[in-house]
């Protein structure tokens, strides 16, 4: 199972609307390396929903439940989304400003990719990650 994340303007869509909605497409990536993680994405898999611009903080985790298909907001078809099921919130929020200050985390993408919306997560800093958000068992 691969594991990354996913990041939202809480002011467009936030983790409060994600679990409301329980499946929601994850549409609006326009970005040829944020869409290939889209693509990339299998069933089951698992990201860190990450609050941009307001918090920018972990504040939740999803799953896959639908692979790639054509986004429905993209007229050109060129584009893809997947579905996400919200799966738990993350009980002490992680900020980017903790995540700078952790040196095992320095060469993760949020840190040198900043702007990329969809970014692939390793294990050790998934565990690292869980770890920092008091999330056991993940």
């Amino acid at each position: 199972m691969a594991r990354w994340l996913v990041k939202s303007e809480p002011d467009a869509f936030s983790w409060d609307q994600q679990v409301a909605n329980g499946v929601e497409p994850w549409t609006g990536v326009r970005n040829a390396l944020a869409a290939n993680n889209l693509r990339a994405m299998k069933l089951g898999d698992r990201a860190f929903f990450y609050h941009s611009n307001i918090g920018k903080e972990i504040v939740g985790i999803v799953e896959v439940v639908r692979e790639a298909y054509p986004d429905p907001t993209d007229e050109t078809g060129r584009w893809v989304c997947v579905d996400m099921r919200a799966v738990r919130p993350v009980p002490k929020p992680v900020t980017l400003a903790a995540i700078k200050a952790a040196p095992d985390l320095a060469d993760l993408a949020l840190v040198r990719q900043s702007r990329l919306s969809v970014m692939p997560i390793s294990d050790p800093h998934w565990a690292i990650l869980c770890r920092m958000g008091d999330l056991a068992g993940e």
